[in-house]
């Protein structure tokens, strides 16, 4: 006997789901669904669900493996993944299945509406990075979201259907599956079929996302319509039917569907009713791209992650290489002196991504330049250990890398990458993968804020992002996320938006160790960092490290974000002491992590929100 989740054939035994240890009741289980076999489907689909929900929304984030394991935001998502790798598929067949799935139980991110990033590393040390970062249309310019008298128009670029990139999650799985799938592509599709069409129970979580989301939903009668159509209590099966339909397609003809098919029509059909600037030539020539990734070292271990034009990667390895001389270790987790020098570092790194950090296509980021060990060392030196350094000062500083006396040559003339505000953390999702033969993905992607624009595709059942806030909209203007940018990430037609988006992956001596991710806007690369500085540094287990209360300074405003209670009140006001403003604001970031060892994995996804760590 088979005990399955709604739609998604499952075996339970030897199952590890968001838990140590095999679910509790798990023959109490097999009574109960057993003698549901007599009721209609959609009652035995609701039911057996539920059975999960203690698991899924409450303290069980952990799952311990001996061959596989997932985790993600979403307990539907983990389970899709996880039957996928119980079958034979490989972490990429895996990541397809789960982001698919995500995009129907998960809509507040999880999407095929936006894009994202996909770091694929092998069992046989082959890493690559997979780019489907949506575009701007062809139709966008400069100055878009400004009015007549050069100021900005308020919402424009993160509202509606003028604030919507090109989508590229649709082409980033499909070439992801070219390159390394191993079961057929409808098979991986198909779970996230069945969970739109037969429905899944919605959980308190899912209906607070809508609660505190209404009033952009309300605004466009599709998102309406789909979201909204009732009081949604704890249990009620969401059935899609548009979605459904969308998905058949995509799992029959792949991504074509949605570039040139029957869901490129009806986008461009929303496109037309709402004013929106994609185009059919802008999804007919939308492509996913290969990148290398980026890498570097860090306490003797390699870090793989993201290039350009994702930030994250850059300011990861900034923040690493500029605390690790230091010493860490010996300040004492969360002590003054460690939240000081390393919200500092915090401080420097995002000046230089507002400055220098853009789509390596269209402007010429210094990658190089900017990572280079003399340049980080010559920052360093403005990192005092008992002094703030005002944000205003950096301005005013000649931090150029390209002009920098140490720079490193070689490379592309141009320093060109290497090519072949809001408080909720759910407006972004990752999920970490590693399957039986030691294959691992790490994937972060998005529909920017929660719900994206709010536009759903009407007959098509999904959202669209509001990736074009992205942009540098006008110099010195914040983002949703607090986050401001010049020439460098100017809207152009055809750029992709800069990130922050840092899936990443840990080695130890050239073998996995560690894959890691998360949402969280601009706190994203401050969350990453700090976790491997949790386990490489202050010796703590995943769990722990994923655990650990965090902080987050990216220059402006020029203040230390905290959670509750990250700081102990003395520690609070030796900081205020020297200069910092110190604000208290919700937990950020939704971590999903894997750890791996010798004979054993650990999946760890964030106990602060509603995600399921799995494993078998």
């Amino acid at each position: 006997m088979k005990w399955c989740l709604p739609s998604l054939r499952i075996p339970l035994r030897g199952l590890f789901l968001c838990s140590p240890r095999p679910v509790a009741g798990y023959n109490g289980g097999m009574r109960f669904v057993s003698a549901l076999r007599t009721c209609a489907r959609a009652s035995a689909v609701l039911s057996a669900a539920l059975l999960l929900a203690p698991h899924a929304a409450h303290s069980h984030k952990t799952a311990r493996a001996g061959s596989a394991a997932i985790a993600s935001a979403d307990t539907f998502a983990s389970a899709a993944g996880l039957e996928i790798l119980r079958r034979g598929g490989n972490a990429v067949d895996a990541a397809i299945a789960t982001a698919f799935a995500l995009a129907v139980t998960y809509p507040r991110a999880g999407n095929i509406g936006g894009g994202g990033f996909m770091l694929v590393r092998l069992a046989s040390g082959e890493a690559i990075f997979i780019d489907y970062r949506e575009k701007a249309p062809i139709a966008a310019h400069r100055d878009m979201f400004l009015d007549d008298t050069g100021d900005v128009i308020e919402d424009a670029s993160a509202i509606g259907h003028a604030s919507c990139g090109v989508p590229g999650t649709v082409a980033g799985l499909s070439l992801a599956h070219r390159l390394y799938g191993t079961l057929p592509w409808r098979e991986l599709v198909e779970p996230a079929r069945r969970l739109a069409g037969d429905g899944f129970p919605v959980s308190r979580a899912f209906i607070k996302s809508l609660q505190e989301e209404r009033e952009l939903l309300e605004s466009f009668e599709p998102s309406k319509a789909v979201f909204l159509r009732t009081e949604w209590k704890h249990g009620d099966l969401f059935v899609q039917k548009d979605l459904a339909r969308t998905l058949a397609r995509i799992r029959d003809e792949g991504a074509d569907d949605f570039y040139r098919g029957e869901t490129a029509s009806l986008i461009i059909d929303e496109m037309s009713r709402g004013g929106g600037l994609i185009s059919a030539e802008d999804l007919r020539n939308y492509q996913a791209v290969i990148r290398e990734p980026l890498v570097f070292r860090y306490r003797d271990r390699t870090v793989v992650t993201a290039p350009p034009p994702s930030s994250g990667g850059l300011i990861l390895s900034i923040l690493l290489q500029l605390i690790e001389p230091l010493g860490p270790g010996a300040w004492g987790f969360h002590s003054a002196q460690a939240v000081h020098m390393m919200s500092e570092a915090e401080k420097i790194a995002y000046f230089l991504r507002s400055r220098y950090m853009g789509d390596g296509d269209f402007y010429p980021t210094p990658w190089k330049e900017l990572t280079a060990p003399a340049y980080v060392g010559a920052l360093r030196r403005l990192m005092d250990p008992h002094t703030v350094l005002p944000a205003g000062t950096l301005g005013t500083l000649d931090l150029d890398p390209l002009s920098f006396a140490g720079a490193p040559g070689g490379g592309d003339s141009r320093g060109r990458a290497p090519y072949g505000g809001r408080q909720e953390p759910e407006e972004t999702t990752h999920f970490s993968i590693v399957d039986a033969w030691g294959n691992a993905v790490a994937n972060t992607y998005t529909l920017n804020t929660s719900f994206g624009s709010g536009v759903t595709v009407a007959g098509a059942g999904f959202l669209l992002n509001n990736e074009m806030d992205d942009f540098s909209i006008k110099p010195g203007f914040p983002n949703e996320y607090g986050l401001v940018g010049g020439e460098a990430n100017a809207i152009e037609p055809g750029k992709r938006m800069l990130s922050s988006m840092t899936p990443a992956m840990v080695l130890e001596n050239d073998s996995l160790f560690m894959v890691l991710g998360t949402p969280g806007g601009s706190r994203i690369p401050t969350a990453v960092f700090q976790v491997i500085v949790n386990v490489l540094d202050y010796g703590m287990s995943l769990e722990e490290a994923v655990r650990a209360p965090r902080f987050h300074e990216q220059y402006l405003p020029d203040s230390i974000y905290v959670e509750a209670d990250a700081l102990a009140p003395s520690v609070a006001g030796e900081l205020e002491a020297m200069g910092h403003k110190i604000r208290v604001r919700k937990p950020m970031c939704d971590v999903h992590a894997i750890m791996v060892s010798a004979d054993s994995l650990t999946a760890v996804s964030d106990p602060r929100w509603s995600g399921c760590a799995a494993g078998y």
